[in-house]
């Protein structure tokens, strides 16, 4: 019997090889790399973890699959810490070591960076957690993609939703950078929309230990709504000193990163209730999805969280552009993945959208509850893909 073959290398992190069931360890053409720059220390430390998994199992299922006809998959990682310089360097050194299709960055702010960079480096990054519209808006380029929701798609489940709420003042509190100003813009656009009084927006930097100020500011405002866009580490901790503070009794919360695993594992039972953006739930009710948990669960003896799900199917994209294309050469592979299909992911029928490069895919919101004994992400509304995922952004211009 064949077994997946894992090598331990790199001074950067740790780096792996998968061999294809019945082939020799390197195929002729040589393996496909991925470069997987992440937060594997810092406040984002944890959502860097759901990064390295999912591009574990993911390759391991491309080489069980044979996705990559006969080639085997090789993946680096190396630590991005939070700071955009740090992924900058990080990334280059990886491209500068062969792995030039990048993903796996968690802030806006690093995929930005990078973003920039990849037509000298010859490279290509494709995002599964970043955000921020401007990666798809006036930053975009020919090597950049985004596989996960953005900024706008997220907005465009939160407006219809925000018109049928009661509450009339709104407050914001949000991540400062790139990410959290994007969404803070948005949700202000969203809110007008609505018909909405947005009383003040306050921003927190990443890493943020006392919250205290900001709770004290939001609770003089006397708002009866709250949007919430920080996550990671981050989240928990505003939202367990909200609590602390009375500020959960007094405000109707919603967030993009507190309806989350990570995040709900975190708080404990103050997340219940709590509503929010769902960009994945373990309960999407495909054939695709129940296969991929029922695997992932026999992997990590966990069910999968967001950024997992939406990294792994960023994956199955990645690869199946490198498999049309015939090659792992960046051009070649971001001109495969422009208007890529695909038929049968976890969120059903997905296509990059060629305009922008972003993914077009079903969007949903709900509120955390109680499933059996636990807590998580309970779907209330599901948005179809052609309605998610709003029109190109006239400021992306491909070069």
């Amino acid at each position: 019997m064949k077994h997946s073959l894992i090598k331990l290398a790199a001074p950067l992190a740790l780096a792996a090889l998968v061999a294809l069931p019945g082939l020799p360890a390197y195929a002729q053409s040589g393996p496909v790399k991925i470069g997987v720059a992440t937060s594997l220390t810092g406040p984002y430390a944890d959502l860097g973890e759901e990064v390295k998994r999912a591009v574990t199992f993911a390759a391991k299922e491309a080489a069980a699959k044979g996705t990559l006809k006969g080639r085997t998959v090789q993946y680096e990682f190396a630590d991005a810490e939070t700071d955009p310089e740090v992924a900058r360097r990080a990334s280059e050194k990886l491209v500068l070591g062969g792995y030039k299709l990048l993903v796996g960055l968690i802030s806006s702010a690093q995929g930005l960076a990078v973003g920039g960079q990849l037509e000298k480096w010859d490279a290509l990054y494709l995002a599964t957690i970043n955000k921020s519209n401007k990666l798809t808006a006036d930053a975009c380029n020919t090597r950049m993609f985004r596989a996960n929701h953005s900024d706008a798609m997220d907005m465009a489940v939160i407006g219809p939703w925000l018109k049928s709420r009661p509450e009339k003042d709104w407050v914001i509190m949000a991540a400062d950078y790139a990410w959290g100003r994007d969404s803070a813009e948005e949700f202000t656009k969203a809110a007008k929309v609505a018909g909405k009084n947005l009383k003040a927006s306050y921003f927190a930097p990443i890493g943020t230990k006392d919250y205290a100020p900001h709770i004290q500011q939001i609770k003089d405002q006397k708002a009866q709504g709250m949007w919430v866009a920080i996550s990671g580490r981050d989240a928990i901790n505003f939202g367990v000193q909200a609590d602390q503070f009375g500020l959960l009794k007094t405000i109707f919360p919603v967030s993009q990163s507190f309806a989350v695993p990570l995040t709900i594992k975190g708080m404990g039972p103050i997340a219940e209730g709590i509503w929010g953006i769902i960009n994945y739930s373990d309960g999407l009710d495909t054939p695709a999805n129940k296969a991929f948990v029922a695997a992932w669960k026999k992997e990590f003896n966990r069910d999968p969280a967001n950024f997992e799900a939406e990294t792994y199917v960023g994956m199955q994209l990645l690869f199946a552009a490198v498999a049309k294309a015939g090659s792992d050469e960046p051009e070649k592979v971001a001109k495969a993945l422009e208007g890529l299909s695909l038929d049968d992911t976890i969120f059903g029928k997905v296509t990059m959208r060629a305009q922008d490069h972003q993914l077009i895919m079903p969007n949903y919101m709900g509120k955390v509850g109680k499933v059996g004994a636990e807590l998580k992400p309970v779907i209330e509304m599901a948005v179809d893909g052609s309605i998610a995922t709003p029109a190109p952004d006239p400021s992306c211009k491909m070069k």
